[in-house]
């Protein structure tokens, strides 16, 4: 399945292309009014573009040129959208409700049925089969709304922010289970959580003002971001490794011992999977030399970038190895540690500041 798309709305400011290749996971970031909604509802046949053209899987979508005016209505696109509502029908039952898109589609009773349970259990909501929406948690209502619209079949899943209305609890698990469901789909993906970014998707675009700013792998652009909104949510740490029994073993040989949170409660990643270590910044503390105590992670770096922010100044620095690490800490402990570029420090956090996910 590829994706191919140019679109523009006038009355948005909207002009995007899209491109997405076979099994490719996208995910969406920018700001608020950023067009990223606008170019889930282009695809899905919500909105109609001034001019362009789309083509999924070798059907064009819509077709805008001059002298053309083609377009597919959105129930004939082969495409589902997964909003921040689960918008299941209340008065169905969940089988009923996942059910739906294979009856629509002209399948058996007894098929559709077959067919919603197979995907409930696959979501891990097949105990719900019976319940009615308004007796679901909502992890436990976008659970069935995920069922519901994969068991229609789509060759595009599109997401609009599907964890923004959970709790903290609740969007960790749904994350595990976004990433099971979709592995080798097509999806499109808006988010603006950094996690959903590199844990759901293989590659990034940033919009701004209805145009693509920045494109790549989602690491890269993470690492390497060119825009002020991917530098700011880019503010995490981020090791990437292999998996060990105590944390995570970066490329450059550099062990975070860290929490597994792999699905928002107890787990584990078996040692020798990749793995990512996530921490802020603010949890580090920088010494000027070896500190003691009890055992933490430590990071010998030598200092590269002195960023003011606010209160706090953002400390750029790297290992020997070139692994990058910030720490945000006051202006006194600038000052107190006499901190500049080329210096070497020592950064100190606990483990418990470090979660652990499988990559």
């Amino acid at each position: 399945m590829t994706l191919q798309l140019n679109a523009a709305l006038t009355a948005r400011d909207v002009d995007v292309d899209l491109r997405l290749e076979p099994g490719e996971r996208v995910a969406v970031l920018g700001p608020n009014g950023a067009g990223k909604s606008t170019l889930l509802g282009l695809l899905a046949g919500i909105l109609r573009p001034d001019s362009g053209r789309a083509e999924l899987d070798g059907q064009v979508l819509f077709d805008r040129s001059p002298g053309r005016q083609r377009w597919v209505p959105p129930h004939a696109r082969g495409i589902a959208l997964l909003a921040q509502d689960p918008l299941l029908f209340p008065h169905l039952s969940v089988l009923g409700n996942v059910a739906f898109g294979p009856r629509a589609a002209g399948q058996s009773r007894r098929r559709a049925r077959a067919a919603a349970m197979r995907w409930l259990e696959e979501v891990g909501a097949a105990e719900f089969a019976d319940r009615r929406p308004a007796q679901l948690s909502g992890g436990q209502a976008q659970r069935v709304a995920i069922a519901r619209a994969l068991a229609a079949e789509p060759r595009l899943l599109l997401l609009d922010e599907p964890m923004a209305a959970l709790d903290v609890g609740a969007a960790p698990l749904l994350r595990r289970t976004l990433r099971r469901v979709l592995a080798d789909r097509a999806a499109v993906i808006v988010t603006h959580d950094l996690l959903d970014a590199l844990l759901l998707a293989h590659r990034v675009i940033v919009l701004d003002h209805g145009r693509v700013v920045e494109s790549g792998p989602t690491a890269d652009v993470i690492r390497h971001p060119r825009t002020p909104f991917t530098a700011r949510i880019a503010g995490l740490n981020m090791v990437t490794g292999t998996a060990e029994v105590a944390g995570v073993r970066s490329a450059g040989g550099e062990l975070v011992c860290g929490t597994v949170r792999a699905d928002g409660g107890a787990g584990a990643i078996d040692p020798g999977e990749p793995a990512i270590a996530v921490f802020s910044p603010s949890s580090v503390a920088v010494y000027a030399g070896p500190p003691h105590g009890s055992p933490r992670n430590t990071f010998d770096v030598t200092v590269t970038e002195l960023e003011p922010r606010d209160d706090q100044v953002r400390v750029r620095a790297h290992t020997a190895s070139g692994l990058v690490l910030l720490a945000d800490v006051t202006a006194p402990v600038v000052g107190e540690l006499d901190l500049y570029p080329g210096q070497q420090a020592w950064y100190v956090l606990k483990a418990t500041a470090v979660t652990l996910y499988p990559a």
